[in-house]
């Protein structure tokens, strides 16, 4: 009896050991399978910084726009140089706001990147970028549009939105979070829809503050750890 019970105990204990072996190896498995698919280099700190670039580039053109507004409250018109100025002023700070958040991601990117001993630029972070960039041109090119043909009311809605589909749309090839924030974007784009005067609080909030929250819920849940100093 004693033999019988040792056999089936030794049998157990190799069944199970082969079965959490068999699972460690699908693990690994799936991790290899999940890192070629997916761009996973991502780092928080570049949704932070964009954030705080949005929130001040808001806070610059809030200033540039109550300026123009001041000048009109003193002389009764508003001249149409004036306007064509204000235009300009505003399209070279969205330009210049665009590549500073740019840059920023890219190099947290790029230090996140080489941190994990990872290649930043690989097969899934081209389709990444790729898939990222078909509706932000689609936007882009429909934003120019309604500029050229003096349509600045629903270019902050435009805005959000295209930048929102963007992010889903590349969602499939890097961390799922990103999606959320598309959806986010999406819905503070389609309510900015019928409050058209108060496009600027709906470009800080959509390009500043959920850039930051973001950013700090992927450094958390991604990147705390790989930052924290090596303990002896």
């Amino acid at each position: 009896m004693c033999n019988e019970f040792c056999i089936y105990f030794v049998f157990q204990s190799t069944f199970m050991s082969d079965n959490i072996s068999h699972l460690d190896s699908l693990k690994d498995i799936k991790n290899i399978m999940e890192k070629s698919s997916r761009f996973i280099t991502l780092s928080g700190k570049s949704g932070i910084a964009a954030g705080i670039i949005g929130l001040a580039s808001a806070f610059i053109a809030q200033t540039i726009i109550s300026k123009y507004y001041n000048n009109y409250n003193q002389r009764g018109f508003w001249a149409v140089t004036d306007f064509k100025d204000l235009e300009l002023k505003l399209f070279l700070l969205g330009l210049l706001t665009l590549g500073l958040a740019f840059a920023a991601g890219l190099y947290f990117t790029w230090q996140k990147a080489k941190q994990d001993g990872i290649a930043m630029w690989n097969a899934s972070s081209k389709r990444l970028v790729v898939n990222l960039c078909l509706p932000l041109l689609t936007g882009g090119i429909f934003i120019v549009g309604m500029l050229a043909n003096n349509e600045w009311l629903f270019i902050g809605p435009a805005c959000l939105i295209f930048y929102g589909l963007s992010l889903i749309n590349g969602s499939k090839y890097t961390y799922d979070d990103i999606r959320y924030l598309g959806l986010l974007e999406i819905l503070l784009g389609s309510i900015n829809l019928f409050y058209i005067g108060y496009g600027l609080y709906f470009w800080a909030i959509g390009f500043g503050v959920l850039h930051i929250v973001y950013g700090a819920i992927m450094w958390n849940k991604y990147d705390r750890h790989s930052d924290a100093p090596p303990t002896n």
